[in-house]
């Protein structure tokens, strides 16, 4: 099987202003357009360059057709691929300095836009390094890495060891202990390009069930190294990007990890509100707690100008550590001078130096944060309170099956790439943005944007227009909305909130495997059921010369992980090694099995966010996510001729499959129409580069629009059946399962 190479453009300068999902995504629409008009013009052009991000809401067609008219004076000259992606960034260029204001973007907002040009490249030389010595220090050990490293900051070789993708998912490993099961990575020591590409995808899906968000950013793009990416993945997964959680260092930053940090709020606010704070607001308030105590008079409201003084450092370390405080550091002038003798103070405490004081008096917001997440882990100030019992006992009582399901939907919604990050599925939703954004991202011009109120909202009214909004749309999906009423949604009942989640992410998952079908089939035929995705499975694993089955998705027989281990290797044979499964009889060997199964089913493409647990369990709905996956990765993969002619050849992907499939292949979000999968390897890349069939959430609305009545109805929203699916007729295949 040969390796991905992606979009090839012969001008080495132009292909490096894009990412490979970047081009897979203009390249199918240029190719579309020129399949329709037969011929790409300076006169049909602009249609398609106004409908790209970047432009679509900047600049008029008419305009861009003025431009296109002065760099090619003849309107019937044929444009080639090149030209266009030369145009499109002269445009994005023009409109750049227009606006005045590319200058003010962090250099990481290539990981949440849509388009990448040269000007975010430009990582800074200070996170590098830090990021460097991160690794260095606790991958140091690593009886793989340890030949590779320690890394030298000051140099390239970073990018050179994360182009076979073993750093990466060991760094994951150590962000969230588990992640990924080491007996799915490559490890040997020259890996063929097939297997840094399963290494690389591994990484990216166990990237995105941890939280990170990856758009725009495909397994390619790790194999050439390229500086900026890989950096800002990293950023991710051992820092924090702007508006996502630093996920080692604000580990603990969660009452439930932390329960003492109760102490840091007065008796007024509320416990729930509590419980939603992202770890860097508790952080913050974690600081000004003890600030307020040391006699500082400020309130430090980010990590960045506020502390750039370094005055904030000092009182701070006052307050934690009075052994370790000195009077130079509050004597002093000079804000450099003070930012050296905290971070000198700070080492003492058993902070690792991951910064300078330039770094410091010049703002750096990411590694500010960091700074002060490792003084917290080092020593947080905190007493024993007789509160926390309660808390804990309260957090105790919470269905263990319920706080499973909220994480496998937080994850999946904030891989969809919508604006809004989520940090508590539960607290989050109850003013109906996040719900309203998710529906406009999987059902796309489902909502009406006139009539939302975007956060923070202050009249309680404006909440439950936006959630009536929410259950009008679920209606009109045909969605069991039973008993769930948008004031249920702004209560946060959480049971109903899940049962309206699953039906969205369902939707999403059919709607996909439809779209694929539809297109390798033509447009007749009935919609793909979860009996199907059921049929499928079992069929599968039959042609591969296997004899298990799954009689539904709630058959505890799947709690040994077997039939999904056979299920794996029938859509991929080479990927299962099964020398390290086990028979999955005692619960060791069911976890084990499971946690495989999850590292395998990510390294092949698929986009799962379940937990071991789910599997051993028979999560219904999880299981039923893990399946639908699988076969929505088999069906993109161009299909070998089968050894038998069975009914599961109706759901075969043609060639025509492939090229409709978008690049978020693995991630379960919409696809806009005329995107391409040109490989498996980048399919755990995110959205697409412009989907122009999704609308743009607008500022808040001040309209007065009536609010919809709630929905008085008094049964339950029962959950979909999949228990009853039948397999398909005997297989006659004598193709044999790897060994």
């Amino acid at each position: 099987m040969s390796g991905f190479v992606g979009v090839v453009v012969s001008d080495p300068s132009l292909q490096g202003h894009f990412t490979q999902v970047e081009l897979r995504s203009l390249k199918a629409k240029f190719v579309t357009l020129k399949r329709e008009s037969g011929h790409v013009t300076t006169k049909n052009l602009p249609g398609l360059m106004k409908k790209l991000k970047g432009l679509n809401e900047v600049v008029s067609e008419e305009e861009i057709a003025a431009f296109l008219s002065e760099v090619c004076p003849d309107s019937d000259q044929e444009i080639e691929f090149e030209q266009f992606l030369r145009e499109y960034l002269n445009l994005q260029e023009r409109v750049s300095s227009k606006a005045g204001a590319s200058g003010s973007k962090n250099s990481w907002s290539f990981l949440k836009s849509s388009t990448t040009t040269l000007i975010h490249h430009s990582p800074n030389q200070a996170e590098k390094s830090s990021y460097v010595a991160h690794i260095n220090a606790y991958l140091g050990n690593d009886p793989f890495l340890k030949k590779y490293l320690p890394i030298d900051p000051a140099g390239n070789d970073l990018f050179d060891l994360v182009r076979d993708g073993v750093v990466l998912c060991k760094l994951i490993n150590v962000a969230v202990p588990g992640t990924i099961d080491e007996r799915a990575i490559n490890k040997k020591r020259i890996l063929n390009p097939w297997e840094r590409n399963e290494n690389h995808t591994l990484c990216l899906n166990s990237a995105k069930a941890i939280g990170c968000t990856v758009v725009n950013l495909g397994a390619q793009d790790l194999v050439e190294g390229r500086a900026h990416l890989v950096l800002g993945l990293i950023s991710q997964i051992i820092k924090v990007n702007p508006e996502i959680p630093n996920i080692q260092l604000l580990a603990d930053l969660n009452l439930k990890r932390t329960p003492q940090l109760v102490e840091i709020f007065d008796d007024s606010k509320d416990i729930d509100e509590v419980l939603s704070l992202s770890p860097e607001k508790l952080l913050l308030q974690w600081m000004n707690y003890h600030l307020k105590k040391a006699g500082y008079k400020k309130i430090v409201t980010n990590f960045s100008s506020d502390i750039k003084d370094a005055e904030a450092y000092a009182y701070l370390i006052k307050a934690l550590a009075p052994e370790h405080s000195s009077i130079l550091a509050f004597d002093t002038k000079d804000p450099a001078v003070r930012a050296k003798v905290v971070l000198d103070q700070a080492e003492k405490l058993g902070c690792k130096r991951y910064l300078s004081p330039k770094d410091i008096t010049e703002g750096s917001p990411n590694l500010n944060l960091a700074f002060v997440a490792q003084i917290f882990q080092h020593r947080n100030g905190l007493s024993t309170d007789t509160r926390q019992v309660t808390l804990t006992q309260t957090s105790s009582r919470d269905e263990v099956i319920l706080c499973r399901e909220e994480r496998a939907f937080r994850m999946w919604i904030n891989s969809l790439g919508i604006a809004t990050y989520v940090n508590n599925v539960f607290e989050d939703v109850r003013t109906g943005w996040v719900l309203l954004e998710v529906l406009d991202k999987v059902y796309p011009g489902s909502v009406n944007w006139k009539l939302a109120t975007k956060p923070p909202i202050k009249m309680p009214f404006r909440k439950l227009e936006n959630c009536n909004q929410v259950i009008n749309i679920g209606k009109d999906l045909k969605f069991s909305m039973v008993n769930l009423a948008g004031n249920d949604i702004v209560q946060g009942n959480k049971k109903l909130i899940v049962a309206l989640l699953w039906q969205l992410m369902r939707f999403n998952i059919l709607q996909l495997l439809n779209k694929l079908r539809f297109h390798s089939q033509g447009s007749q035929g009935k919609e793909i059921t979860d009996a199907d995705i059921l049929s499928w499975a079992n069929n599968k694993v039959k042609v591969s010369g296997r004899n298990s089955r799954m009689e539904s998705f709630k058959d505890k027989n799947l709690s040994s992980g077997i039939f999904f281990l056979e299920l794996l290797s029938a859509v991929e044979p080479r990927v299962v090694n099964w020398k390290v499964v086990s028979k999955g009889v005692i619960d060791d060997e069911k976890k084990l099995n499971a946690t495989y199964i999850i590292s395998v089913a990510r390294k092949l493409g698929c986009s799962v966010f379940l937990l071991p647990e789910d599997i051993i369990d028979v999560n219904q709905k999880m299981i039923l996510t893990l399946t639908a996956s699988i076969m929505y990765w088999s069906l993109q993969k161009p299909q070998q001729p089968e050894t038998s002619e069975q009914s599961e050849s109706s759901y075969a992907a043609s060639d025509a499959a492939s090229d409709i499939a978008s690049e978020d292949s693995a991630s379960i979000v919409a696809p806009s129409e005329g995107e391409e999968v040109n490989s498996l390897p980048d399919r755990a890349s995110n959205m697409p580069t412009a989907d122009t069939s999704t609308s743009e959430a607008p500022a808040a609305d001040t309209s007065t629009s009536e609010t919809p009545a709630a929905d008085t109805s008094t049964s339950e929203a029962p959950a979909a059946d999949t228990s009853t699916s039948e397999a398909p007729a005997d297989d006659t295949s004598t193709s044999e399962a790897p060994a």
